[in-house]
């Protein structure tokens, strides 16, 4: 660990449990690669908590993290959001066309679950736009705006609410 710096992520809040609303208990931890836009490798150290209610195990991620991505939030919102200009992410063309795909698959399922946190918070639902989309991150500007870091707006609320979905290459992943 000493050759490669690595960032210990501690949220200051107490987050209860997705699944029952129960305390988490510190179990461990574990370390996470993350890519930045530039390619650069960092390394962090993220918690392990198990509920103390249903005891499933769950990770804290920071907010720069999408689960199951192996690059910052930004970069994927950078290359989902933007669909004529090309991307200044240092991956290759078969990770963004992967990105771009996976972001248009789960866009319904991330509008559902937005809309179903409003609901469970007792917020007002967010009418349908009128007029056709611009882009692929316009539908979800009326949850979390359109400013940077959308992407990390979705992703915290839906995560935390138990509704994240796993992908396959999550489970083919050793």
């Amino acid at each position: 660990m000493r050759s490669h710096p690595a960032f210990f992520v501690r949220c200051a809040e107490l987050v209860p449990s997705p699944c029952c609303g129960e305390a988490l208990s510190v179990i461990g931890s574990r370390k996470r690669k993350l890519t930045s836009e530039g390619g650069d490798r960092r390394m962090l150290v993220i918690r392990r908590l198990r509920c103390t209610q249903c005891r499933k195990i769950h990770h804290e991620l920071p907010d720069c993290i999408v689960p199951y991505k192996r690059y910052e939030s930004a970069c994927v919102e950078q290359v989902v959001s933007e669909p004529v200009t090309p991307a200044t992410v240092a991956a290759d063309d078969a990770t963004l066309r992967r990105w771009k795909n996976w972001f248009q698959e789960q866009t319904t399922y991330l509008l559902g679950a937005l809309r179903s946190i409003a609901f469970r918070f007792h917020q007002d639902p967010v009418e349908k736009p009128s007029v056709s989309t611009q882009t692929a991150h316009h539908p979800f500007g009326h949850y979390v705006g359109d400013a940077p870091g959308w992407l990390a707006r979705i992703v915290r609320p839906v995560a935390n609410s138990n509704l994240w979905l796993h992908t396959r290459s999550a489970f083919l992943s050793g």
